[in-house]
């Protein structure tokens, strides 16, 4: 009787170790996202280098289809990013986070649109917009001291 009894704590003991053991850190979280981050901003990066000179030209269409593909990098990346699990004590942090980049790239599509619209002073006003979202969802994970997950639209508007 007391065998079974033994066997059963000590599966209980195991699995509570395993559970605890599978819990995100912080450390652990940055080193899973920032991997996801840093191949999203080298596409951005290529993606939107050339808008502001682009802009400046005129050329309205081809910023519009640089920030169409580049909202499709950062979707993509979004979603990479929400599949990893979360340190408990940063869900809540980090899901503001998560929503203010899919904030991003819904603003990103209204700036693909406004420019293949030819409307360069709404695209600017909206490109303003992201560059303040793009600051807060900065600040929301300052703690956290990300390499490649910080998020700089200024250099592309």
């Amino acid at each position: 009787m007391k065998a079974p009894l033994i066997t059963t704590l000590v599966a209980l003991a195991l699995l509570a170790a395993t559970a605890a053991a599978a819990e995100q850190t912080r450390e652990g979280y940055v080193a899973a996202v920032e991997p996801i981050c840093k191949t999203n901003k080298q596409s951005s990066d290529r993606l939107l280098k050339p808008v502001k000179g682009l802009v400046k030209q005129d050329k309205l269409k081809q910023a519009a289809t640089a920030f169409a593909k580049a909202a499709t990098a950062l979707e993509r990346a979004q979603k990479q990013l929400a599949a990893v699990p979360q340190p408990p004590a940063d869900a809540a942090r980090l899901s503001q986070w998560l929503a203010k980049i899919k904030g991003e790239v819904a603003l990103m599509r209204t700036i693909s649109t406004k420019f293949r619209q030819g409307k360069k002073g709404p695209a600017s006003s909206l490109a303003v917009k992201l560059q303040n979202n793009a600051t807060k969802a900065n600040n929301l994970v300052i703690a956290f001291q990300f390499n490649y997950c910080k998020i700089d639209p200024t250099k592309y508007t």
